[in-house]
C-alpha cells in the first residue's frame, strides 16, 4: 500500500485546513487509517485513527473536537480535516495505515506510511 499525503500550508490561528491522504488502491476491508504528526524537535505523535469502513473513530485529546478524520471509500483516501488550529498544531503530519481492527495510538503498529506534509499555524 502507498500512501500520499498533501494539503499542507500555512494557515492563521483559529483557521482550518484540510489534510489529504490517497491510498494506492487494493482491498482496504479490515484497514485502519490514521494520521500522526511531529513538531519540531518533538517526538512523533498520534492524532487520529479510524476503521476503512468509518464505524469507529479515536482522537488525541490534544485534537478532540476540532479535529475530525474521515474516509472517502470511492476515492481511497483518507481526510484530516482540522479547525480552531493553534500555533501547537504546528508539525508535519503523516498518514500512516494497518491491517487489523484496533485502533492503535503507537506509531510502531503502523506499516504503511505517506511523506509528511507540513502545516505552520502563525499567530
Amino acid at each position: 500500500v502507498q500512501l500520499q499525503a498533501s494539503g499542507g500550508g500555512l494557515v492563521q490561528v483559529g483557521g482550518s485546513m484540510r489534510l489529504s491522504c490517497v491510498a494506492s488502491a487494493r482491498t482496504f476491508s479490515g484497514v485502519i487509517m490514521a494520521w500522526f504528526r511531529r513538531a519540531p524537535g518533538k517526538e512523533r505523535e498520534f492524532v487520529a485513527a479510524q476503521t476503512w469502513s468509518g464505524r469507529s473513530t479515536r482522537y488525541a485529546v490534544s485534537v478532540k473536537g476540532r479535529f475530525t478524520i474521515s474516509v472517502d471509500m470511492a476515492e481511497n483516501t483518507v481526510y484530516l480535516e482540522m479547525n480552531s488550529l493553534k500555533p501547537e498544531d504546528t508539525a508535519a503530519y503523516y498518514c500512516a495505515g494497518r491491517d487489523g481492527s484496533v485502533l492503535h495510538t503507537s506509531s510502531d503498529e503502523y506499516v504503511y506510511w505517506g511523506q509528511g506534509t507540513l502545516v505552520t499555524v502563525s499567530s
